[in-house]
Protein backbone atom coordinates (compact mmCIF):
# COMPACT_ATOMS: atom_id res chain seq x y z
CA UNK A 1 0.00 0.00 0.00
CA UNK A 2 2.80 2.44 0.48
CA UNK A 3 3.58 2.93 -3.19
CA UNK A 4 0.49 4.84 -3.24
CA UNK A 5 1.78 6.94 -0.62
CA UNK A 6 4.94 9.68 -1.54
CA UNK A 7 7.67 9.45 0.74
CA UNK A 8 7.85 13.17 0.66
CA UNK A 9 5.06 15.34 0.02
CA UNK A 10 1.72 15.42 0.60
CA UNK A 11 -1.87 13.55 -0.58
CA UNK A 12 -4.34 16.00 -1.13
CA UNK A 13 -8.45 15.56 -1.76
CA UNK A 14 -10.57 18.39 -2.67
CA UNK A 15 -14.07 17.17 -2.42
CA UNK A 16 -17.20 19.01 -3.91
CA UNK A 17 -20.71 18.23 -3.52
CA UNK A 18 -22.33 18.37 -6.99
CA UNK A 19 -25.06 20.97 -7.20
CA UNK A 20 -25.68 20.82 -3.58
CA UNK A 21 -28.50 22.73 -2.72
CA UNK A 22 -30.98 21.39 -5.75
CA UNK A 23 -29.26 17.78 -4.62
CA UNK A 24 -30.38 18.11 -1.07
CA UNK A 25 -34.11 19.38 -2.15
CA UNK A 26 -33.93 16.42 -4.44
CA UNK A 27 -32.92 13.75 -1.94
CA UNK A 28 -35.35 15.04 0.19
CA UNK A 29 -37.77 14.71 -1.59
CA UNK A 30 -37.63 12.00 -4.57
CA UNK A 31 -40.05 13.38 -6.82
CA UNK A 32 -37.86 15.66 -7.93
CA UNK A 33 -35.37 13.43 -9.32
CA UNK A 34 -34.34 13.68 -13.07
CA UNK A 35 -36.04 17.44 -12.87
CA UNK A 36 -35.12 20.96 -13.70
CA UNK A 37 -34.79 22.60 -10.70
CA UNK A 38 -33.74 25.97 -8.97
CA UNK A 39 -33.09 27.15 -5.96
CA UNK A 40 -33.49 31.16 -5.76
CA UNK A 41 -33.51 33.50 -3.07
CA UNK A 42 -36.97 35.26 -3.01
CA UNK A 43 -38.77 34.34 -6.48
CA UNK A 44 -41.96 35.56 -5.14
CA UNK A 45 -41.03 39.00 -4.50
CA UNK A 46 -38.54 39.98 -7.00
CA UNK A 47 -37.89 38.22 -10.46
CA UNK A 48 -35.00 36.36 -8.08
CA UNK A 49 -31.67 35.26 -8.84
CA UNK A 50 -30.61 31.56 -9.32
CA UNK A 51 -28.35 30.45 -6.37
CA UNK A 52 -28.16 27.07 -7.90
CA UNK A 53 -29.86 24.80 -10.29
CA UNK A 54 -30.13 20.72 -11.10
CA UNK A 55 -28.13 19.30 -13.91
CA UNK A 56 -31.29 18.86 -15.42
CA UNK A 57 -31.91 22.56 -15.56
CA UNK A 58 -28.42 23.19 -16.27
CA UNK A 59 -28.58 21.42 -19.66
CA UNK A 60 -31.53 23.68 -20.76
CA UNK A 61 -29.02 26.49 -20.12
CA UNK A 62 -29.89 27.83 -16.39
CA UNK A 63 -27.01 28.93 -14.78
CA UNK A 64 -25.79 30.48 -11.51
CA UNK A 65 -26.59 34.08 -10.61
CA UNK A 66 -28.92 33.78 -13.57
CA UNK A 67 -32.11 36.56 -13.71
CA UNK A 68 -35.52 33.98 -12.63
CA UNK A 69 -36.91 35.18 -15.25
CA UNK A 70 -34.58 34.27 -17.94
CA UNK A 71 -33.74 30.68 -16.90
CA UNK A 72 -38.12 30.43 -17.26
CA UNK A 73 -37.59 31.40 -20.46
CA UNK A 74 -34.68 29.38 -20.97
CA UNK A 75 -36.89 26.55 -19.50
CA UNK A 76 -40.57 27.04 -19.27
CA UNK A 77 -40.92 23.60 -16.76
CA UNK A 78 -38.28 25.03 -14.33
CA UNK A 79 -39.45 24.08 -10.29
CA UNK A 80 -38.49 27.13 -8.36
CA UNK A 81 -37.58 26.47 -4.35
CA UNK A 82 -36.67 29.11 -1.85
CA UNK A 83 -33.73 27.95 -0.09
CA UNK A 84 -34.03 25.96 3.12
CA UNK A 85 -30.36 26.57 4.94
CA UNK A 86 -31.24 24.58 8.11
CA UNK A 87 -31.45 21.60 5.56
CA UNK A 88 -28.32 22.34 3.77
CA UNK A 89 -26.34 23.31 6.98
CA UNK A 90 -27.87 19.37 8.38
CA UNK A 91 -26.23 17.85 5.45
CA UNK A 92 -23.05 19.55 5.29
CA UNK A 93 -22.71 18.60 8.97
CA UNK A 94 -23.30 15.04 8.39
CA UNK A 95 -20.57 15.37 5.35
CA UNK A 96 -18.00 16.68 7.12
CA UNK A 97 -18.63 14.22 9.97
CA UNK A 98 -17.39 11.56 7.25
CA UNK A 99 -14.40 13.01 6.40
CA UNK A 100 -13.34 13.17 9.78
CA UNK A 101 -13.63 9.71 10.15
CA UNK A 102 -11.10 9.40 7.51
CA UNK A 103 -8.29 11.52 8.78
CA UNK A 104 -8.50 14.49 11.40
CA UNK A 105 -7.30 17.16 8.61
CA UNK A 106 -10.22 18.47 7.38
CA UNK A 107 -10.28 22.09 6.36
CA UNK A 108 -13.90 23.02 5.44
CA UNK A 109 -13.40 26.12 3.08
CA UNK A 110 -17.66 26.45 2.35
CA UNK A 111 -20.60 24.48 2.93
CA UNK A 112 -20.48 22.42 0.36
CA UNK A 113 -16.50 21.54 -0.52
CA UNK A 114 -13.67 21.09 1.97
CA UNK A 115 -9.94 19.41 1.75
CA UNK A 116 -8.44 16.36 3.52
CA UNK A 117 -5.04 15.10 3.80
CA UNK A 118 -5.20 11.81 3.64
CA UNK A 119 -1.23 11.05 4.16
CA UNK A 120 -0.48 8.64 6.23
CA UNK A 121 -3.98 6.69 5.93
CA UNK A 122 -3.16 3.39 4.57
CA UNK A 123 -5.14 1.78 6.71
CA UNK A 124 -8.32 3.10 4.63
CA UNK A 125 -6.65 1.84 1.66
CA UNK A 126 -5.35 3.67 -1.53
CA UNK A 127 -5.90 7.15 -2.34
CA UNK A 128 -8.20 5.75 -4.76
CA UNK A 129 -10.44 3.31 -2.78
CA UNK A 130 -10.58 5.77 0.09
CA UNK A 131 -12.22 8.51 -2.51
CA UNK A 132 -14.42 5.54 -3.95
CA UNK A 133 -15.32 4.92 -0.96
CA UNK A 134 -16.49 7.77 0.98
CA UNK A 135 -17.99 8.94 -2.80
CA UNK A 136 -20.19 6.03 -2.42
CA UNK A 137 -20.88 6.44 1.33
CA UNK A 138 -21.74 9.75 0.94
CA UNK A 139 -24.36 8.71 -2.21
CA UNK A 140 -25.18 5.98 -0.12
CA UNK A 141 -26.33 7.37 3.38
CA UNK A 142 -27.32 11.31 2.18
CA UNK A 143 -27.90 10.56 -1.18
CA UNK A 144 -26.01 13.06 -2.51
CA UNK A 145 -23.69 13.20 -5.24
CA UNK A 146 -19.99 14.60 -5.27
CA UNK A 147 -16.43 15.08 -7.03
CA UNK A 148 -13.47 14.42 -5.61
CA UNK A 149 -9.97 15.93 -6.84
CA UNK A 150 -6.44 13.82 -6.06
CA UNK A 151 -3.19 15.58 -6.26
CA UNK A 152 0.03 16.27 -4.24
CA UNK A 153 -1.56 19.90 -3.29
CA UNK A 154 -4.64 22.05 -2.67
CA UNK A 155 -4.48 24.02 -5.89
CA UNK A 156 -4.30 21.00 -8.03
CA UNK A 157 -6.64 19.20 -5.84
CA UNK A 158 -9.47 21.76 -6.20
CA UNK A 159 -8.48 21.88 -9.90
CA UNK A 160 -9.30 17.57 -10.54
CA UNK A 161 -12.50 17.96 -8.75
CA UNK A 162 -14.05 20.01 -11.43
CA UNK A 163 -12.80 18.31 -13.82
CA UNK A 164 -15.47 15.11 -13.71
CA UNK A 165 -18.91 15.85 -12.63
CA UNK A 166 -21.13 14.73 -11.46
CA UNK A 167 -19.85 12.08 -9.01
CA UNK A 168 -16.38 11.90 -10.84
CA UNK A 169 -13.15 11.13 -9.44
CA UNK A 170 -9.94 12.83 -10.76
CA UNK A 171 -5.86 12.54 -10.44
CA UNK A 172 -4.03 15.14 -11.14
CA UNK A 173 -0.30 14.57 -11.03
CA UNK A 174 2.44 17.41 -10.98
CA UNK A 175 3.59 15.43 -14.62
CA UNK A 176 0.20 15.96 -15.52
CA UNK A 177 -0.38 19.28 -15.48
CA UNK A 178 1.19 19.80 -18.89
CA UNK A 179 -1.46 17.37 -20.37
CA UNK A 180 -4.74 18.24 -18.27
CA UNK A 181 -4.28 21.58 -17.03
CA UNK A 182 -1.98 23.64 -19.50
CA UNK A 183 -4.49 23.78 -22.28
CA UNK A 184 -7.23 25.20 -20.32
CA UNK A 185 -8.68 28.48 -21.04
CA UNK A 186 -7.21 30.99 -18.41
CA UNK A 187 -10.68 31.58 -17.09
CA UNK A 188 -10.96 28.06 -16.21
CA UNK A 189 -8.39 28.33 -13.48
CA UNK A 190 -9.14 28.90 -9.81
CA UNK A 191 -8.20 31.86 -8.45
CA UNK A 192 -8.80 33.98 -12.13
CA UNK A 193 -11.90 35.86 -12.43
CA UNK A 194 -13.17 37.65 -15.01
CA UNK A 195 -11.65 41.02 -14.42
CA UNK A 196 -7.98 39.09 -14.06
CA UNK A 197 -8.70 37.23 -17.16
CA UNK A 198 -9.31 39.60 -18.75
CA UNK A 199 -6.18 41.58 -17.75
CA UNK A 200 -3.92 38.77 -18.99
CA UNK A 201 -5.46 38.45 -22.49
CA UNK A 202 -5.10 41.53 -23.13
CA UNK A 203 -1.09 39.92 -23.19
CA UNK A 204 -2.18 37.18 -24.91
CA UNK A 205 -2.14 35.15 -21.78
CA UNK A 206 -5.10 32.96 -23.28
CA UNK A 207 -4.33 29.67 -21.43
CA UNK A 208 -2.97 28.34 -18.20
CA UNK A 209 -0.06 27.25 -20.14
CA UNK A 210 0.28 30.75 -20.84
CA UNK A 211 0.41 31.80 -17.56
CA UNK A 212 2.76 28.89 -16.39
CA UNK A 213 5.45 29.86 -18.92
CA UNK A 214 4.70 33.95 -18.89
CA UNK A 215 7.98 36.49 -18.20
CA UNK A 216 7.78 36.94 -14.04
CA UNK A 217 8.47 40.47 -14.47
CA UNK A 218 5.62 41.20 -16.64
CA UNK A 219 3.03 39.50 -14.69
CA UNK A 220 3.98 41.21 -11.93
CA UNK A 221 3.66 44.51 -13.49
CA UNK A 222 0.28 43.34 -14.64
CA UNK A 223 -1.50 41.67 -11.46
CA UNK A 224 1.24 42.98 -8.47
CA UNK A 225 1.91 40.38 -6.70
CA UNK A 226 -0.71 38.10 -6.88
CA UNK A 227 1.05 37.20 -10.64
CA UNK A 228 3.57 35.63 -9.10
CA UNK A 229 1.26 33.24 -6.75
CA UNK A 230 -0.73 32.55 -9.98
CA UNK A 231 2.34 31.71 -12.07
CA UNK A 232 3.48 29.21 -9.43
CA UNK A 233 0.16 27.52 -8.94
CA UNK A 234 -0.24 27.25 -12.85
CA UNK A 235 2.89 25.03 -12.46
CA UNK A 236 1.79 23.36 -9.83
CA UNK A 237 3.74 25.01 -7.02
CA UNK A 238 1.14 25.37 -3.63
CA UNK A 239 2.68 25.03 -0.61
CA UNK A 240 -0.55 25.54 1.86
CA UNK A 241 -1.01 22.50 4.37
CA UNK A 242 -4.62 21.37 4.72
CA UNK A 243 -5.60 23.33 7.88
CA UNK A 244 -8.69 22.16 10.28
CA UNK A 245 -7.93 25.33 11.89
CA UNK A 246 -8.38 27.48 9.23
CA UNK A 247 -11.74 27.72 9.59
CA UNK A 248 -11.61 29.84 13.08
CA UNK A 249 -9.62 32.52 11.17
CA UNK A 250 -12.31 35.29 10.68
CA UNK A 251 -11.21 39.52 10.13
CA UNK A 252 -14.95 39.92 9.49
CA UNK A 253 -18.60 39.07 10.24
CA UNK A 254 -20.75 40.89 8.28
CA UNK A 255 -24.79 40.08 6.67
CA UNK A 256 -26.42 41.75 4.04
CA UNK A 257 -29.40 41.13 1.95
CA UNK A 258 -31.14 42.04 -1.38
CA UNK A 259 -34.37 43.77 -1.08
CA UNK A 260 -38.10 42.75 -2.58
CA UNK A 261 -37.83 46.03 -4.67
CA UNK A 262 -35.73 48.04 -4.89
CA UNK A 263 -36.83 51.24 -2.38
CA UNK A 264 -35.97 54.70 -1.00
CA UNK A 265 -38.76 54.02 1.73
CA UNK A 266 -37.10 55.12 5.31
CA UNK A 267 -39.33 52.59 7.29
CA UNK A 268 -38.62 49.65 5.09
CA UNK A 269 -34.50 50.34 5.00
CA UNK A 270 -34.31 50.77 8.96
CA UNK A 271 -36.57 47.64 9.18
CA UNK A 272 -33.71 46.03 7.38
CA UNK A 273 -31.06 47.67 9.20
CA UNK A 274 -32.71 46.05 12.17
CA UNK A 275 -32.78 43.19 10.98
CA UNK A 276 -29.02 42.96 9.78
CA UNK A 277 -27.26 44.18 12.74
CA UNK A 278 -29.18 41.51 14.77
CA UNK A 279 -27.83 38.89 12.08
CA UNK A 280 -24.32 40.22 12.85
CA UNK A 281 -24.76 40.37 16.57
CA UNK A 282 -26.03 36.72 16.56
CA UNK A 283 -22.99 35.82 14.65
CA UNK A 284 -20.40 37.37 16.59
CA UNK A 285 -21.85 35.40 19.75
CA UNK A 286 -21.18 32.66 18.33
CA UNK A 287 -17.82 33.26 18.06
CA UNK A 288 -17.46 35.38 21.28
CA UNK A 289 -16.17 37.82 19.23
CA UNK A 290 -15.65 41.28 18.98
CA UNK A 291 -14.36 43.87 16.18
CA UNK A 292 -13.71 47.49 16.26
CA UNK A 293 -14.32 48.66 12.51
CA UNK A 294 -17.95 48.84 10.62
CA UNK A 295 -18.45 49.04 6.85
CA UNK A 296 -21.95 49.22 5.05
CA UNK A 297 -22.43 48.11 1.50
CA UNK A 298 -25.20 50.02 -0.28
CA UNK A 299 -25.96 48.50 -3.77
CA UNK A 300 -28.13 50.84 -6.06
CA UNK A 301 -30.79 50.06 -8.42
CA UNK A 302 -28.46 49.84 -11.46
CA UNK A 303 -26.25 47.85 -9.74
CA UNK A 304 -23.53 50.43 -8.88
CA UNK A 305 -22.48 49.07 -5.12
CA UNK A 306 -20.67 51.50 -2.75
CA UNK A 307 -18.72 50.85 0.25
CA UNK A 308 -17.59 52.62 3.36
CA UNK A 309 -15.89 51.28 6.58
CA UNK A 310 -15.25 53.39 9.90
CA UNK A 311 -12.49 52.30 12.31
CA UNK A 312 -14.05 52.60 15.66
CA UNK A 313 -12.35 54.17 19.16
CA UNK A 314 -13.71 50.47 21.00
CA UNK A 315 -14.57 47.33 20.39
CA UNK A 316 -18.15 46.61 19.63
CA UNK A 317 -20.45 43.10 19.70
CA UNK A 318 -23.89 44.22 20.37
CA UNK A 319 -26.32 44.98 17.86
CA UNK A 320 -27.11 48.46 19.49
CA UNK A 321 -23.59 49.33 18.92
CA UNK A 322 -23.52 47.66 15.46
CA UNK A 323 -26.81 49.92 14.28
CA UNK A 324 -25.75 53.25 15.67
CA UNK A 325 -22.50 52.98 13.56
CA UNK A 326 -24.01 51.66 10.64
CA UNK A 327 -26.63 53.93 10.25
CA UNK A 328 -24.51 56.59 11.02
CA UNK A 329 -21.99 55.75 7.73
CA UNK A 330 -25.47 54.70 6.04
CA UNK A 331 -27.15 58.56 6.33
CA UNK A 332 -23.61 59.63 5.38
CA UNK A 333 -22.78 58.35 2.28
CA UNK A 334 -26.80 57.13 0.84
CA UNK A 335 -27.53 59.31 -2.53
CA UNK A 336 -31.19 58.53 -1.72
CA UNK A 337 -31.42 56.88 -5.06
CA UNK A 338 -33.37 53.64 -4.84
CA UNK A 339 -31.66 50.64 -2.94
CA UNK A 340 -31.81 47.20 -4.10
CA UNK A 341 -29.51 45.65 -1.55
CA UNK A 342 -27.97 46.50 2.04
CA UNK A 343 -24.88 44.80 3.76
CA UNK A 344 -23.76 45.67 7.04
CA UNK A 345 -19.90 43.92 8.61
CA UNK A 346 -18.01 43.99 11.41
CA UNK A 347 -14.39 44.39 10.67
CA UNK A 348 -11.24 43.72 12.48
CA UNK A 349 -12.93 41.05 14.22
CA UNK A 350 -11.02 38.96 17.03
CA UNK A 351 -12.27 36.89 20.22
CA UNK A 352 -12.73 38.59 22.92
CA UNK A 353 -10.46 35.98 25.08
CA UNK A 354 -7.79 38.06 22.88
CA UNK A 355 -8.99 41.32 22.88
CA UNK A 356 -7.46 43.24 26.06
CA UNK A 357 -9.97 45.94 27.40
CA UNK A 358 -7.37 48.35 28.62
CA UNK A 359 -10.37 50.12 30.06
CA UNK A 360 -10.32 53.23 32.86
CA UNK A 361 -12.57 52.56 35.99
CA UNK A 362 -15.39 54.57 34.23
CA UNK A 363 -15.74 52.64 31.12
CA UNK A 364 -14.82 49.45 33.25
CA UNK A 365 -18.00 49.81 35.45
CA UNK A 366 -20.34 50.94 32.14
CA UNK A 367 -19.32 47.91 30.27
CA UNK A 368 -20.09 45.93 33.18
CA UNK A 369 -23.36 47.23 33.86
CA UNK A 370 -24.58 46.57 30.09
CA UNK A 371 -22.72 42.96 30.56
CA UNK A 372 -25.58 42.15 33.25
CA UNK A 373 -28.22 43.83 31.41
CA UNK A 374 -27.65 41.77 28.15
CA UNK A 375 -27.38 38.85 30.31
CA UNK A 376 -30.89 39.07 31.64
CA UNK A 377 -31.73 40.29 28.28
CA UNK A 378 -30.74 36.93 26.94
CA UNK A 379 -31.86 34.61 29.98
CA UNK A 380 -35.83 36.21 29.52
CA UNK A 381 -35.49 35.66 25.73
CA UNK A 382 -34.55 31.90 26.77
CA UNK A 383 -37.32 31.77 28.98
CA UNK A 384 -40.10 33.55 26.42
CA UNK A 385 -38.28 32.89 22.71
CA UNK A 386 -37.87 35.96 21.71
CA UNK A 387 -36.19 39.19 23.26
CA UNK A 388 -39.00 41.08 25.22
CA UNK A 389 -37.76 44.33 24.89
CA UNK A 390 -37.22 44.00 21.19
CA UNK A 391 -39.41 46.51 18.71
CA UNK A 392 -41.72 44.78 16.35
CA UNK A 393 -39.83 46.16 13.36
CA UNK A 394 -40.69 43.67 11.26
CA UNK A 395 -44.23 43.68 11.00
CA UNK A 396 -44.89 40.41 10.76
CA UNK A 397 -43.13 39.89 7.48
CA UNK A 398 -41.52 36.36 7.14
CA UNK A 399 -37.97 36.19 6.92
CA UNK A 400 -36.40 36.62 3.39
CA UNK A 401 -33.90 33.57 3.15
CA UNK A 402 -30.52 34.81 1.78
CA UNK A 403 -28.34 33.52 -1.03
CA UNK A 404 -25.01 32.96 0.74
CA UNK A 405 -23.52 31.21 3.42
CA UNK A 406 -21.36 32.55 6.63
CA UNK A 407 -18.68 30.52 8.00
CA UNK A 408 -19.61 30.43 11.10
CA UNK A 409 -20.95 27.15 11.48
CA UNK A 410 -18.51 25.28 9.43
CA UNK A 411 -17.03 23.39 12.70
CA UNK A 412 -20.37 22.02 13.96
CA UNK A 413 -19.22 18.32 12.78
CA UNK A 414 -16.84 17.93 15.03
CA UNK A 415 -19.50 18.80 18.35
Amino acid sequence: MSQWYPKKGRVIFHVDMNSFYASVETAYNPKLKGKPLAIAGNPEERKGIVVTSSYEARAKGVKTTMQLWEARRLCPELIVMRPNFDRYRTASKEIFQMLAEITSYVQPVSIDEGYMDVTGTEEHGSPIEIAENLQQKIHRKLDLPCSIGIAPNKFLAKMASDMKKPMGITILRKRDISDKLWPMPIEEMYGVGAKTANKLRKFNINTIGDLANADSYQLKQILGINGERLRNRANGIDSRPVDPEAVHEFKSIGSSQTLAEDTTDDSEIRTLMHKLAENVERRMKRKQAAGQSIQIMIRYHDRKTVTRSKKLHQFIENKDDILYFANELFQKHWNTEPIRLLGITVQDVDEKQNIANQLDLFTYEKEAEKEKLYKTIDELSQKFGKNPFKQLHNNDKSEQPRTSFQKDFLDDFKQ
